[in-house]
């Protein structure tokens, strides 16, 4: 009991973590950790994945989504996000999808991590946020994916991106923007540019 007893002195409450990150505490990580999620002080989120509660009034709260994600990943360089995100941009996208996309530098599949699955795309291109820009540019690049109507979904999408900063969708594009959806902006940009440069202009 006392390498148990070790094994839970290095535990804080709210964390995700990976059996490695605990097996230089234990003799014997594998039974220890078998122990510990019996007795309800772990709970076993996946294969070498394990959560230590944060209790609250309510009871033991689930893991967040960035906790889980960054012990999954074992890397913080990620992006978190869904389509639910694009109802916030009032372009006529209105569905809640059980859907949560991590773009990340390591791994390209689908994952069910304690209960939610997460889909994973491996790519070297993505924010630290999801900005207004970004998020225009990751609709038109997933519109396909769409239950809406996406004629008008399209046509909503490109007249707010000329509501938006110039410098910042510029760059949303062409650092993020598949080449159909480069195409699709690049008339939106020189439009925007063409305007800013007619307002600039002397009378």
């Amino acid at each position: 009991m006392a390498r148990v007893n070790e094994l839970k002195r290095q535990l804080k409450p709210g964390q995700v973590y990976r059996r490695e990150d605990l097996a230089p505490y234990s003799n014997a990580v594998d039974r220890h950790l078998a122990l510990l999620v019996q007795d309800g002080t772990l709970h076993k989120i996946a294969q070498g994945l394990y959560y230590f509660p944060k209790k609250t009034a309510f009871g033991a709260s689930p893991p967040d989504d960035e906790t889980l994600i960054r012990s999954f990943l074992k890397d913080k360089r990620f992006l978190l996000t869904s389509p639910n995100s694009y109802n916030a941009l009032g372009v006529g996208t209105t569905q809640l999808y059980n859907k949560r996309i991590v773009y990340n530098l390591k791994r390209h599949e689908q994952v069910t991590l304690n209960g939610k699955t997460f889909f994973f795309h491996k790519t070297p291109y993505f924010p630290k946020k999801a900005t207004p820009e970004f998020l225009l540019v990751d609709l038109v690049n997933n519109l396909g994916s769409l239950a809406e109507e996406r004629e008008q979904v399209l046509k909503n999408t490109l007249a707010k991106a000329k509501t938006v900063d110039l410098n910042k969708l510029k760059h949303a594009v062409e650092a993020y923007g598949h080449s159909k959806t480069k195409k699709l902006f690049h008339p939106v940009l020189a439009e925007m540019k063409n305007t800013r440069y007619a307002q600039a202009a002397p009378v």
